[in-house]
């Protein structure tokens, strides 16, 4: 079971890495589009507007890796190693950066505060993007987890919806980690929704937007109505709109859910090596940091 955690980590992890790859070709596209073009995708074959090549990923990956750095350095939470690691990553330039993000790590950059002052405009998906380093380190913790998806969260993103989005995939993603079935997950969406309605996905409009109500939405269909990790990720960015980050966020899901073995080697030997590689050396280092770790019941 040990290995098992050890390793649905490492495909949460990695599924996030090659949705992000996957929908950067079709991001900002719609269903037609795609179908014009590729009839469907599902290569890691590069391009879109971003020009990447096969394998790139995008600010999705980038600021996930960013959490996980701060983490491992500090041997635990570091709230502000993180926002530093955030600063220094929008200073190099990145491939990609989310309006919101740029405003929230430019408001760090000019007063040091750790936190965006609640915007009722702050509704978008890039909180949630970069979900996994959060929930491999706190697992264990519900606590913990709480505190971990807020604060990283609120660098950027201060709403009410991207906070409960956050907080919902944060325990989907921990259960699945720890081998919860269809069913439990499913449950858990039922939460949400009963607290707020408007991410009901049971009538999915087809709507994949960066708006956290339709990312969720995408993510949730597509992971209740197919029956393997790839089928999942095909379906999530064939979708459009913002595919990186659905395909991201679906990834994660997807990956805590049906294991490594589910990754197609097709897409694994094209993901850029050096994340691939920083990947497999974080996560070790974020579940031995876990207070599941800690208790004596993780490897």
């Amino acid at each position: 079971m040990a290995d098992d955690l050890r390793q649905r980590a490492r495909a949460s992890f990695l599924g996030l890495a090659l949705g992000d790859a996957l929908g950067a070709t079709t991001e900002f596209m719609n269903p037609a589009e795609i179908r014009a073009q590729y009839r469907v995708h599902k290569k890691l074959r590069g391009g879109g507007w971003l020009g990447v090549k096969p394998g790139q990923v995008t600010d999705d990956t980038e600021m996930s890796l960013a959490i996980a750095q701060a983490i491992n350095r500090a041997d635990g939470w570091d709230l502000a190693g993180i926002a530093e690691n955030f600063l220094a990553w929008m200073r190099a330039k990145p491939i990609d950066i989310g309006a919101t993000v740029r405003k929230g790590i430019v408001h760090y950059r000019r007063t040091g505060s750790l936190a965006m002052p609640p915007n009722e405009w702050d509704a978008g998906n890039g909180a949630l993007m970069r979900m996994a380093p959060v929930c491999i380190f706190s697992l264990g913790d519900p606590e913990l987890l709480r505190r971990c998806t807020l604060e990283q969260a609120h660098l950027t993103h201060n709403h009410p919806l991207s906070d409960a989005a956050c907080l919902c995939l944060g325990v989907m993603v921990q259960a699945a980690l720890q081998g919860a079935d269809r069913f439990e997950l499913h449950g858990m969406t039922r939460e949400l929704i009963a607290a707020y309605p408007n991410f009901r996905f049971n009538n999915y409009r087809g709507l994949a937007s960066g708006y956290v109500v339709d990312t969720l939405q995408t993510v949730f269909h597509y992971f209740f109505s197919t029956a393997s990790f790839e089928e999942c990720l095909i379906g999530v960015v064939n979708q459009g709109g913002d595919a990186d980050t659905t395909g991201a966020i679906a990834g994660m899901l997807g990956g805590a859910f049906y294991g490594v073995e589910s990754l197609p080697t097709r897409w694994l030997r094209k993901l850029d090596k050096k994340v691939h590689h920083e990947i497999d050396l974080l996560v070790p280092r974020l579940l031995a940091l876990s207070p599941l770790q800690k208790k004596g019941t993780a490897p």
